[in-house]
């Protein structure tokens, strides 16, 4: 009976094309700003900071931008971890290079630069789709994979390849802290998501969802297939690019070319797959899902096999994360394509109508 928009009247078109119409929707979206802008940083631990919230909160950016390519436009892509390691490497070498440039700006202007390379590798998507375009941004990851161990350059001539990320600060404050660290990609996430999904909801994501529809009608219609498969490699790359600097200087602090290889890319596109593709809510939902699955599965396991007298390794608590992932990506591909967006909206839809039959 709570959730209900009887009496809700929009006297503008500019109210009825809200982001969230619904005034309940509005109280709790409110109500979670709260929680995790003052909630979580008064009763969250280092643990949950580093094993959780900062890796959720990232790599749901990291989605986001994936989702803006493959779910609004329909551009398989399966290079979105070289374009995370892209803006980690660039926001590092502006950093070591431009010392007097804030760690911030730095990260920034690494999504730019991953933003051009992705214009770059997304000008085959003019005349190539489907199996072909996946296998063309899978050479853009083995291309990127290969120039962070060769080119000695982008690691500045680090004899391990391994590199540092540079001290956090913002106006004299020192942001290394765990809470800091997540209250800084909190802001990040939020404000970048939030921008993709006005995106989205304008004129440049309507083009998108043309072309991810039926491009050649799109066409016919006044779409422009190159700038509008364009700029959703690009706003997809930038995404992409500013999660990778996050995940490099505010998570990782020192890494390896390795971190940005391509079992990210395959990780990322789980995360779209299993929260929904063309779903701002989705990539986030999807990221949660996926960070805290392996945690689910590492403590409870062990415990499960005692009852049977099984030991149960942390190799075969690997193994069982590989094919109970396999197994949800063929579940909601079959059974529900629009992932666990779709089943959140299917609660919604239900709510409203409670207790009413449906």
């Amino acid at each position: 009976m709570f959730y209900r928009e009887a009496g809700q009247y929009k006297a503008s078109y500019r109210s009825d094309q809200a982001i969230f119409p619904i005034a309940q929707d509005r109280i709790a979206m409110l109500a979670l700003l709260v929680i995790a802008f003052i909630g979580v940083p008064l009763l969250a631990s280092e643990y949950v900071y580093r094993a959780v919230l900062i890796p959720v909160v990232i790599l749901s950016l990291a989605a986001i931008g994936l989702n803006v390519l493959m779910g609004y436009c329909g551009q398989v892509s399966l290079g979105s971890g070289a374009f995370m390691g892209i803006g980690a490497y660039a926001a590092y070498n502006l950093a070591i290079r431009l010392p007097f440039l804030n760690p911030f700006v730095c990260v920034l202007l690494g999504g730019f630069v991953s933003a051009a390379v992705g214009i770059a590798f997304g000008v085959p998507s003019l005349r190539i789709k489907g199996f072909y375009l996946a296998c063309a941004t899978l050479a853009a990851q083995f291309f990127a994979d290969w120039a962070f161990l060769r080119i000695k350059w982008i690691t500045n001539y680090t004899p391990s390849g391994s590199v540092n990320a540079p001290p956090l600060q913002l106006m004299g404050f020192d942001l290394s802290s765990p809470t800091a660290n997540y209250l800084v990609s909190l802001v990040f996430t939020l404000v970048l998501g939030l921008a993709a999904k006005n995106i989205v909801r304008g004129h440049v994501g309507r083009q998108w969802m043309a072309i991810r529809d039926m491009d050649i009608a799109a066409e016919i219609i006044g779409v422009r297939p190159m700038y509008a498969k364009l700029t959703a490699f690009a706003v997809s790359s930038f995404l992409i690019g500013v999660a990778g600097a996050l995940w490099a200087f505010v998570y990782l602090g020192s890494w390896e070319p390795a971190a940005f290889d391509i079992d990210r890319s395959f990780q990322l596109m789980f995360m779209v797959i299993i929260g929904g593709l063309g779903s701002i809510l989705g990539s986030v939902l999807g990221a949660a899902f996926i960070v805290l699955l392996p945690i689910f599965l590492n403590q409870a396991l062990p415990p499960f096999g005692t009852l049977f007298d099984w030991k149960i390794s942390t190799a075969t608590v690997s193994n069982f994360e590989s094919m109970i992932f396999g197994a949800l990506i063929v579940f909601f591909l079959v059974v529900e394509p629009n992932g666990l967006a779709r089943l959140w909206s299917v609660t919604k839809e239900k709510l409203r109508l409670w207790p009413f039959p449906h």
